[in-house]
């Protein structure tokens, strides 16, 4: 019988995936976000056109289409939504904006919130920090 025999240590196997939860909130917020942004985009654009706030003139009004999409009625047909929608341009450009900041926003209050409850900076294998005493400086 060896030393060392009697005292195995069995080797803990974690998974380093994320919860299955996470991988949920995330497909759920893939969703929620876009659609709540175009939302958005509309009634800013609908609240400016109420209250009379300029808006640049190149976005309001119908969308142009290019010439060569009337061939086809398929394609013709199937971009109706679009051409039929009054101020889509200026529609799409709020949306975006509201994405970005939406985006934004949902970025900086996840990183605050793991900052609070993530793992904490070293583990238990990790050296300590080096202490740097920095030097003084002689003056002349």
């Amino acid at each position: 019988m060896g030393k060392y025999s009697s005292v195995q240590k069995k080797e803990v196997i974690r998974d380093r995936s994320p919860h299955a939860i996470w991988r949920g909130i995330g497909c759920f917020m893939f969703i929620l976000v876009p659609i709540l942004s175009i939302a958005v985009g509309v009634e800013a654009v609908d609240y400016a056109l109420a209250n009379k706030i300029r808006l640049p003139y190149q976005l309001l009004g119908y969308p142009a289409m290019p010439d060569f999409l009337r061939q086809s009625n398929l394609i013709w047909n199937a971009l109706a939504p679009i051409r039929t929608t009054s101020n889509f341009y200026a529609y799409a450009a709020a949306a975006v904006v509201a994405l970005v900041l939406l985006g934004g926003l949902i970025s900086v209050v996840y990183a605050f919130v793991y900052q609070i409850t993530g793992p904490k900076r070293y583990g238990p294998t990790d050296a300590p920090p080096i202490k740097i005493k920095g030097m003084k400086k002689k003056s002349r």
